[in-house]
């Protein structure tokens, strides 16, 4: 396991969830791929691209629906929810980089549920650290990860696309991602 400032292979983990969301909607009708801004949605775009998918992405921010929004405050970097497809009926795979509290997942499944109501939603995450708040497991994974209570994970994307995650230590500007 990679320690403080390493790497995890994040496209060989992108290639593992990429197999298991494949296998996960194989026959399935009505499939969609949404992801929760920003890592989510960068993982989504490419799940979507390489499912056949793409008529049936959406992104979602969550900011508003953080049970935590009085205490956070707004993050300065807000996108808008794009949802193009009739979410009534749909089998959702809900895409976020990094799973740990479930917050971030519970306010995502609350945003859904504004643009109706599917017939499934599960749940995608590159990583899963553990730390759980609320009762909420990812379908799929890409890896389970234990980090010191200290360290968060970052997943970046560069300018041709490639991901990174690695592990970073929380610092006073830095706030984690409880995911």
């Amino acid at each position: 396991m990679p320690t403080s400032n390493q790497a995890y292979d994040a496209e060989a983990l992108y290639r593992e969830l990429l197999g298991q969301v494949r296998a996960g909607l194989d026959g399935v009708p009505d499939a969609a791929i949404v992801g929760i801004h920003s890592g989510g949605a960068w993982l989504a775009e490419r799940l979507a691209k390489d499912l056949d998918l793409t008529n049936r992405l959406g992104s979602i921010d969550v900011s508003f629906y953080r049970d935590d929004y009085a205490k956070k405050g707004l993050h300065p970097d807000v996108k808008p929810t794009h949802i193009r497809f009739p979410v009534d009926g749909a089998t959702v795979v809900l895409v976020d980089d990094v799973l740990q509290t479930g917050r971030t997942v519970r306010a995502a499944i609350n945003v859904l549920f504004d643009y109706g109501r599917p017939a499934c939603i599960r749940l995608a995450a590159l990583a899963d650290r553990g730390g759980r708040e609320l009762p909420v497991a990812a379908d799929y994974v890409g890896t389970r990860a234990t980090l010191a209570p200290n360290q968060s994970l970052c997943l970046q994307r560069d300018e041709a696309g490639q991901l990174s995650l690695t592990i970073e230590a929380d610092s006073s500007e830095h706030v984690q991602d409880l995911s």
